[in-house]
């Protein structure tokens, strides 16, 4: 079934939890659709996973026009959700709806996300009136890392929670149609996730919220540049790739790939009149 804001709301309402992904090209996506993953995101975690910056502030609108559209060639079924990048909304209301209509017109998202609570209202009401759904992001926003210090659990001083939980009311009441909390603890979360009509999804903030999202290389052990406390790998992946990598080397070297049943053939009297 094709997966829709309406449909996702409709989850948190029946009280069934959403299953979200990173995704940032075709073949992925079309084997999450297959396996039925409720909602993809593609993030601007794809400034790590795929082009291998420190963080996700060097990402750009192109880039994530470009894996945007190729994931949308591939997922029919989930609702699919695109990161605004960093600098594409902060600076003004008009940028922030010319952007985020980009990432709809271009890269063929059905839901933009960007980061922040109460300075972002005025962007998450105009991008709204402009008929673009949206995904708000509190917690730990990795755009505003050197401001943090580090990437860090937000909201554990009494001040920090409910300066959080005014944000998740501001967003609501903007036009938020869902929220992502990263990195926060447990309970505060599940407060959030109470309070709100519109889906939580948790990512490092515990089993209280409507539904859950990882990157993907890190839950199949794609990616070890560091390995957040919150990530499970279900799969490891990535040692099955290099040891496949390995493989394919020793044959190659060693002479046995390709094999005559991987070969071309030809009439050999053609090759004897060739010179």
């Amino acid at each position: 079934m094709k997966q829709t804001v309406s449909t996702i709301q409709q989850m948190k309402r029946d009280g069934k939890k959403i299953a979200m992904l990173t995704c940032y090209d075709y073949s992925t996506a079309r084997l999450m659709d297959e396996a039925g993953v409720d909602v993809i995101l593609v993030g601007d975690s794809l400034g790590n996973t795929i082009l291998g910056y420190e963080d996700t502030i060097s990402v750009t609108m192109e880039d994530m026009i470009h894996h945007s559209a190729a994931v949308a060639r591939g997922a029919k079924n989930p609702l699919l959700i695109c990161d605004m990048p960093f600098l594409s909304y902060q600076t003004s209301v008009y940028d922030a709806v010319v952007n985020a209509g980009r990432l709809m017109k271009e890269g063929r998202a059905q839901m933009v996300k960007l980061e922040g609570g109460q300075e972002v209202c005025p962007q998450i009401e105009a991008i709204v009136k402009a008929s673009i759904p949206v995904c708000a992001h509190l917690g730990l926003t990795p755009q505003s890392v050197h401001a943090y210090g580090g990437y860090k659990v937000q909201g554990k001083t009494e001040a920090a929670a409910q300066k959080l939980l005014d944000d998740a009311r501001a967003v609501e009441a903007a036009g938020a149609s869902m929220v992502v909390l990263e990195c926060v603890p447990e309970k505060l979360a599940q407060k959030v996730t109470e309070l709100l009509e519109i889906p939580t999804i948790g990512i490092g903030a515990g089993a209280g919220c409507d539904g859950q999202v990882l990157v993907y290389q890190d839950m199949l052990g794609m990616f070890t540049d560091y390995v957040p406390k919150f990530v499970k790998q279900f799969a490891n992946v990535g040692e099955v790739m290099k040891n496949a990598f390995a493989a394919y080397m020793d044959e190659v070297k060693n002479g046995s790939f390709p094999d005559e049943s991987r070969s071309y053939k030809m009439d050999e009297n053609v090759i004897e009149k060739l010179y």
